[in-house]
């Protein structure tokens, strides 16, 4: 009688949203490794500058918003040094922005992949929001340098306790971006046109999130709008303990961890369900 084969491991289909497998990511972990090996040193490979370019750009941005919004339109930095006022803001946008918009293409700009090889899909999102905190860690330590800079000058500056807060803050922008960059990766599958979309809305998003202007500049009457932007809380407690200055409220917070679970968790179910079919789409 022939001996029953035995495998080591045994691929099998999905039999519902909700298998979403999990564990299997932990298998893979070296893979993961490796696409964020892969994603970190491949985005300015074969550039004059090479890394520096992750300090040139916030430096960039943050000149910038001085000069156009600090300078020409005047908005109010409450009274926190322009320069380390939106560096503070970009510092955590700058990391959401990117975990959407990278893993937002995750179907489409991995296919060829997808199409030859089997290993748990998740394992390129997720290590777009790792590659990315590596990114995060340069920008924060910049950040650091301004914030050591303007308090050893002299300048007001009142951190807090709040400021521990920061690897939660992260964690929320991390699990948001992720969220929805898979809802929108399941999405652009089949509707290519909310690819160009994308980089205007996150834009457009940026400005309903008070990166470049303080949330106490704001009417009373319409702060609720912005407050019901996740992100907003999340800027504003790391402005709240770094800077002093800022909106903070546990309440808000919460609403914010609540509304990062609730976007992870259907973007992990559309992203379970996309992931099976999507070639036949692409």
């Amino acid at each position: 009688m022939q001996a029953e084969e035995q495998w080591d491991i045994e691929i099998k289909p999905k039999s519902g949203l909700l298998q979403l497998n999990l564990g299997e990511l932990w298998r893979y972990k070296d893979l993961i490794l490796l696409f964020v090996r892969r994603d970190f040193v491949a985005v300015y490979k074969q550039t004059i500058l090479g890394p520096i370019w992750f300090f040139i750009q916030p430096l960039l941005t943050t000149l910038t918003f001085v000069v156009v919004f600090g300078g020409f339109a005047g908005i109010s930095t409450d009274g926190i040094p322009p320069v380390l006022f939106y560096l503070a803001g970009i510092t955590l946008w700058n990391y959401f922005a990117d975990c959407f918009k990278i893993t937002s293409d995750t179907f489409i700009a991995n296919a060829n992949i997808f199409g030859k090889v089997y290993f748990p899909r998740l394992a390129v999102p997720l290590s777009v929001v790792v590659s990315n905190l590596l990114k995060l860690g340069i920008q924060f330590m910049l950040f650091l340098s301004f914030y050591a800079f303007f308090i050893l000058s002299g300048t007001d500056i009142s951190p807090n306790l709040y400021a521990f807060l920061t690897p939660i803050l992260v964690l929320i922008m991390a699990f948001l971006g992720l969220g929805f960059g898979m809802i929108f990766s399941s999405l652009t599958t089949k509707y290519r046109d909310l690819r160009f979309l994308l980089q205007f809305g996150i834009q457009l998003m940026m400005y309903a999130t008070p990166v470049i202007y303080p949330l106490s500049s704001i009417p009373e009457k319409y702060k609720i709008y912005l407050l019901a932007n996740p992100i907003s809380a999340v800027i504003e407690t790391f402005k709240y303990g770094f800077l002093g200055t800022g909106t903070f409220e546990w309440v808000y917070l919460a609403y914010s961890l609540g509304f990062t679970v609730i976007v992870f968790f259907i973007g992990l179910v559309l992203f379970n369900k996309i992931e099976s079919t999507f070639m036949d789409t692409v």
